[in-house]
Parts: C-alpha cells; sequence; structure tokens
C-alpha cells in the first residue's frame, strides 16, 4: 500500500500558501467562547439570560437542531494545521477547548458530551422528525480523534473514549432491524470513527459498533450491482462508504473493500462527471451519464467535492491507479479552489462594487446567468464550512507518496519531499519553471532590465508547463521516481534528464517511471503540453464545458448565451488574451466569433460576476 507524506511536504506555491494563512487566520478568528456556546448551554454551564452578542448564528444558532456540529470540523482543521506546521497558537487553543468539553462531560454525568440533547437520538427511533443528530455528533467525534492522533493530545483521546460508551448502551436497546431504521436517518461518518477508535484502543466495543452500524440497506444493493444512489442525498451515503474505507483498512476483511469499490463504481465510474469533476445536483447524485437537466443552481456542494476527494485518495493508496488522483486534481482546481478563500483575479479598470474576497460558496451553480453566492464568517456555519476548514487545513497533502524504494509525484505545485530510503536521507525539490524570462513584480522596472534569453524564446505564453525536480542526496542512493502524466495534455509529455532527452509519453493510465541510482543534483524536468478543451456532457456531445489544462473556464454572462463555431475544433473558438504583466503570465481568455464578446476566467478566478460554464453549441 502506498503511504501519504504529508508531514514532510514544504509547500512553496504562493496560492496554496495563501489558503492555508487565510485559513489559519478564520481558525484563529473564531473565539473559543462561541465555539463552545452550544454545548456549555447543554451541560448547564452557559448562565447567561440572552445569547451573547456575536454569538455564531445560521446553522449554528441555539435554536437550531445542527447547532455545535462545527466545532469537530474546527478541531480537525486545527488538528492538521499543527500536524503541518506546528502551530502552537492553534494548539493551545484546541487543548484548552478540550479541556472545557471535558467538563461538559463531567457535567452531563460522565458519557454525554453533545450539543444537542440525548432525546434527539431516541426521536429518531421514535419517528419524530429531527435534523440529523448523528451527524452533528459525529463531528465532534472526529475532532477530538484528530486531536489525539495530529497532537497526542490524551485527553481528547478520553473524553471520545467515554463518549462511546453512550453509544454502546443506546444502539444495544434495538433490534436490528429497529437500528436499521435509525441508520437511515443520516449517521455521518460515525462507521468511520468507531474504525477508528477500534485501531487506536483495541477495545471490543468498537467491534460493536461497527457491526451495529453497518449499512445493509445502502451496502447490499451496492454490492448487487444495483444504483440505490440516483437521486439519494449524496454527503449522507460518501461519510458512510468512507467508513468502510477505514475499516476495511483496519480489520483486513475484504467486504468492506469490496463495499468501497462498489460505491465507486456505482458513483463515478458509471455516472460520470462534470466538467469540474464535481456530481451532485441539489445534494443528490444525478442519473447515470445524464446530466444535461440538471445543470442548476445547487450544483457541486463543497462537502461532497472534499469527501469524494477523500475516497478517492483512499482508492488510490490501495491500487496506485493515477486515475484517483486526476479526480482529486480537478476537484482541487475546480471545487477545493473554486467555492472557498476567493481573492479578485484584478483587472485595471474594471471598476466595480463587489468585495475583492469571498469566505465560501455551498454550491458551484452549473445554471448560466447564476454568480457564487458567498457566506459571511460568523452567520452561516452550514455544513461546507465545516469541510471548508477542513479541506484548506494543509494543503501539502496528496502531493507525493512512497512505497518501499518508489516515490510517486501525483500533483504538480512548487513543494519539497523530504524522505527516507533504507535509513538514507532524501530531499526532491519541485519547482515550476514559468518561462517568464525575468522577475518584475510592479510597474518599477528600475534595475531589472538585463538580457534574458528565456524572454527573448517565450514571446507568448508557452503552450507547456514545465516543472524541475532537484533531487538532492548524500550519497548515490537507487530508486524510482514515478511521474503521474495528467490526461489533460494535448501531446505527448517530454521527459528530460540532466536536461537531455529522456522520453516523450502521452499514457496517462500509468505512472511513468524513472528507476536509476541517483546523484546529488540529478535533475528531472517533465515539459506538459497544455492547452484548451472542449468537454461535452456525457447526455448531450453539442454541450459542453472549456478546460484549460486542469482548469474550468466559465465566461461573464448575465444571461444564456449560445456558441456559434465556424469548425469542429470546437475550443478553437476560445483565445487567451492580454497575457502579460510585467514578468508573469496572466489568465484571460474570450471568444473569437461572438458578438458580442465573451469574456472567460477560470472558475477560481471568479467571484461576484454571473457566469456560464455550459454552452450549446451550434455550427454556422
Amino acid at each position: 500500500m502506498l503511504e501519504l507524506k504529508g508531514k514532510n511536504v514544504i509547500i512553496n506555491d504562493d496560492e496554496l500558501r495563501r489558503r492555508e494563512e487565510k485559513n489559519r487566520e478564520y481558525l484563529m478568528k473564531l473565539s473559543s467562547d462561541n465555539l463552545l456556546l452550544n454545548y456549555q448551554v447543554e451541560a448547564g454551564r452557559f448562565h447567561g439570560r440572552e445569547v451573547p452578542e456575536g454569538a455564531h448564528t445560521g446553522w449554528e444558532s441555539p435554536v437550531c437542531q445542527l447547532r455545535g456540529h462545527f466545532l469537530g470540523h474546527w478541531l480537525s482543521a486545527a488538528a492538521i494545521n499543527y500536524y503541518e506546521t506546528g502551530n502552537m497558537e492553534l494548539k493551545v487553543k484546541a487543548d484548552k477547548i478540550v479541556d472545557e468539553l471535558a467538563e461538559c462531560q463531567r457535567d452531563n454525568g460522565g458519557k454525554w458530551v453533545g450539543p444537542i440533547p440525548e432525546k434527539y437520538l431516541y426521536w429518531i427511533a421514535n419517528g419524530k422528525s429531527i435534523w440529523a443528530p448523528q451527524y452533528n455528533i459525529h463531528k465532534l467525534f472526529m475532532g477530538l480523534v484528530d486531536l489525539y492522533l495530529y497532537t497526542e493530545n490524551q485527553k481528547a483521546l478520553e473524553v471520545a473514549d467515554h463518549f462511546a460508551d453512550w453509544f454502546v448502551e443506546w444502539s444495544s436497546s434495538y433490534s436490528r432491524e429497529k437500528f436499521d431504521d435509525i441508520l437511515d436517518v443520516e449517521t455521518g461518518g460515525l462507521l468511520e470513527v468507531w474504525a477508528e477508535l477500534l485501531q487506536i484502543t483495541g477495545s471490543d466495543k468498537y467491534k460493536l459498533l461497527l457491526e451495529r452500524y453497518y449499512r445493509k440497506r445502502l451496502f447490499q444493493p451496492l454490492l448487487e450491482g444495483k444504483d440505490p444512489l440516483t437521486n439519494m442525498h449524496a454527503n449522507t451515503t460518501i461519510p458512510e462508504v468512507l467508513g468502510c474505507a477505514r475499516a476495511y483498512e483496519v480489520t483486513g476483511e475484504p467486504l468492506w473493500m469490496d463495499i468501497v469499490k462498489a460505491y465507486w463504481n456505482c458513483a463515478v465510474t458509471e455516472r460520470g462527471c462534470l466538467a469540474t469533476g464535481g456530481q451532485t445536483s441539489g445534494e443528490v447524485w444525478m442519473p447515470k451519464m445524464k446530466m444535461k437537466a440538471r445543470l442548476g443552481d445547487k450544483n457541486q456542494e463543497h462537502c461532497t467535492v472534499y469527501n469524494m476527494m477523500r475516497l478517492a485518495e483512499f482508492l488510490f493508496r490501495h491500487t496506485g491507479d493515477p486515475a484517483y488522483m486526476q479526480y482529486i486534481e480537478y476537484n482541487l482546481y475546480n471545487g477545493i479552489m473554486a467555492q472557498a478563500y476567493y481573492q479578485e483575479y484584478s483587472l485595471t479598470g474594471n471598476k466595480h462594487n463587489n468585495p475583492e474576497t469571498g469566505l465560501l460558496t455551498y454550491f458551484l451553480p452549473m445554471k448560466a446567468g447564476l454568480h457564487k453566492d458567498w457566506s459571511g464568517e460568523t452567520d452561516s456555519f452550514f455544513c461546507c464550512h465545516g469541510t471548508m476548514v477542513q479541506a484548506n487545513a494543509a494543503l501539502n497533502r496528496n502531493l507525493y507518496y512512497q512505497e518501499k524504494h518508489d516515490i510517486y509525484i501525483c500533483q504538480y505545485f512548487d513543494s519539497e519531499l523530504k524522505t527516507e530510503i533504507d535509513g538514507k536521507e532524501i530531499r526532491l525539490h519541485q519547482k515550476q519553471d514559468k518561462l517568464s524570462g525575468n522577475m518584475l513584480f510592479s510597474s518599477n522596472t528600475a534595475g531589472y532590465q538585463t538580457y534574458s534569453e528565456i524572454a527573448e524564446q517565450q514571446e507568448n505564453l508557452p503552450k507547456y508547463r514545465k516543472y524541475d525536480f532537484d533531487i538532492h542526496v548524500s550519497n548515490p542512493m537507487k530508486l524510482a521516481l514515478n511521474f503521474r502524466i495528467p490526461e489533460w495534455i494535448i501531446s505527448e509529455a517530454v521527459i528530460y534528464l540532466n536536461d537531455e532527452l529522456y522520453d516523450k509519453t502521452k499514457d496517462s493510465s500509468v505512472f511513468y517511471k524513472i528507476e536509476k541510482e541517483w546523484q546529488d543534483g540529478d535533475r528531472v524536468s517533465i515539459i506538459l503540453p497544455i492547452g484548451i478543451r472542449f468537454i461535452p456532457l456525457p447526455d448531450d456531445a453539442n454541450t459542453g464545458a472549456f478546460r484549460y489544462g486542469p482548469e474550468v473556464l466559465a465566461g461573464i454572462c448575465e444571461s444564456e448565451r449560445i456558441l456559434y463555431v465556424e469548425n469542429d475544433k470546437i475550443e478553437s473558438e476560445i483565445m487567451m488574451e492580454n497575457e502579460r504583466e510585467w514578468g508573469s503570465w496572466r489568465y484571460f481568455f474570450k471568444t473569437v466569433n461572438q458578438d458580442p464578446v465573451i469574456q472567460l476566467r477560470r472558475i477560481r478566478d471568479i467571484g461576484y460576476e454571473p457566469y456560464q460554464i455550459y454552452f450549446q453549441i451550434k455550427r454556422r
């Protein structure tokens, strides 16, 4: 099985670092008192007569049935960020929150520590309508477990372990048939938590909970090759299957893996994806290969993007299939980066009244003329608010993996990997050569006007991406570097070894391997030809979206536009413009033959403008 190299990866990419820092600032900005309010109210530890000024609202409001769920996400994000960066501010804040949760648990009788009353779970069994209490509770369990795993907070584990005792007693009071009814009401990722706690503690009670939370009514149809997903709420089922994934890793029982593979086949392989990589509409799975009628206002829920990326990562580690990493790349650029921590990609002279930033958009609409609906910092807290802080907590994940003497390069971002093979340290430094020729960062050009051969050679934006990988070893070392070849390249990738042509390939179905005895200072350069492609809908070849490399382009349109094209090469309707600013290449696009012209941007550069992703194509 491939091993994720996370903690040993340093991110140097400016955009990824910006997002991590914004995420850390946001985590620190939220007050502990407000994060804990609903827990303290439930435990009788809040004695005010009014809701405190500045208290969180939206789904965190004290009158919302899902109140308190965000704290679990916050704890997970804080733990993950600390593990990557060693940021002590976050750790100290998280530790103090856990101390207060332990006091809440004590005042609740020693087991229950939820932000909602226990009766909510009994109401499920009685058939009374209630909003996903187990989904809510899972978030706290997840946060406590992550805090133990990533920061070694023993008290967090103790609180979670005592809390689990309540679930052992409660779940054991129902028959199998009755508990199956209970499992039909969203359980979040409790199955994954029980597997994780089984791995940590070895306690038999978690084997019992794994058995109790086996959702046969979903898993059996999947194993039989049926489609239980069409029109089913997507993010109810994804965390359950993530639980199967973790249960497989902990127990080794093949049945768990069979469920995961059957789910992926039903959800992705047979269903297809939008050009962005997303797959949902109105929070439910779309019909298989039928998406045209589902392009609307609630496509691509952020939670589903994050959780499906986690599922893809699990399958990659166990199969080594680069298709899962390609899936992650599309969803990273066009989901995680398109739906959170927006920063305006400015255009001088483009005066507007919109903010230059945006925090989070629940959905990514695919209906033409709509726009991203950005949430506030303390007045929203819908489910995706939580997965946002987790997704951006540490963006050094999914870049590099290792299996014995093989290192896998999965994503292309400026970064550095430090690892060991046979006890010997190796350092791999990845950097994109942007082929811009100079380092001008503003209109103050004094002192930067020396001659550059690169600037002379690259008159226009290069039609390829170049990434250099420098290898640093103390002694010669034999190992294999495995490079993912993206499926979006428009011609053969070219590989250079120490500036000498080594090979060419277009095969994205396998990693490209270079195995040799490496010397200190060896360099591999990967040339990835990039361009615009038209990506049709699976159920309409004449309606599609445009991708520039892995990134979806969106036209700035107040109402739906039809594209009239001159020939069958549809992508030739889009051209780049305004490509240079001082020392940097830029990414602005426009149509060639439309009247009026349509301006396009990468979807992650779209902020508050109405836009259109999918265009109907008509030949002139």
